[in-house]
């Protein structure tokens, strides 16, 4: 099951034509990633200071399907895909919320593969209790 955030589309985020920029998808996967570590109960703070782990980005994909606009409601659906000894990997929906009882627009999806790595930029191990929770969340259906 996915975490999910809800943003407003500012206008800081899109080009003259009101369109977002494609970047700010890689920002708003960053804000997804924070607040599934964030549901699980962690923080992304306490991660760097208290067991000194930072989770550099080492591949992003993002696939776009539809353009958003300024002052659109997005939804940034978040999930771990894969854990497998310092490399972790989430993926993406971005979609527009649907207005009533219609459905979200998918806008875009995508992943970001991290290397689990000490401020030297040497791989180490995830500390085990966020790796417990991420396996736990990607067992779930």
């Amino acid at each position: 099951m996915p975490v999910t955030t809800e943003v407003r589309v500012r206008y800081a985020e899109t080009d003259q034509m009101g369109v977002v920029y494609y970047a700010n998808y890689l920002v708003w996967f960053e804000v997804g990633r924070v607040e599934l570590l964030r549901a699980l109960g962690f923080s992304y703070s306490v991660l760097e200071t208290e067991h000194e782990c930072i989770l550099p980005v080492v591949e992003a994909t993002c696939r776009y399907r539809s353009s958003a606009r300024y002052d659109d409601q997005i939804l940034i659906e978040t999930r771990p895909a894969l854990l497998r000894g310092s490399v972790l990997r989430f993926a993406y929906r971005i979609l527009r919320k649907g207005s009533g009882d219609a459905e979200p627009t998918l806008l875009a999806e995508g992943e970001t593969t991290h290397v689990v790595c000490d401020d030297q930029m040497k791989k180490k191990p995830l500390p085990e209790h966020y790796a417990a929770a991420l396996r736990g969340m990607m067992a779930e259906k």
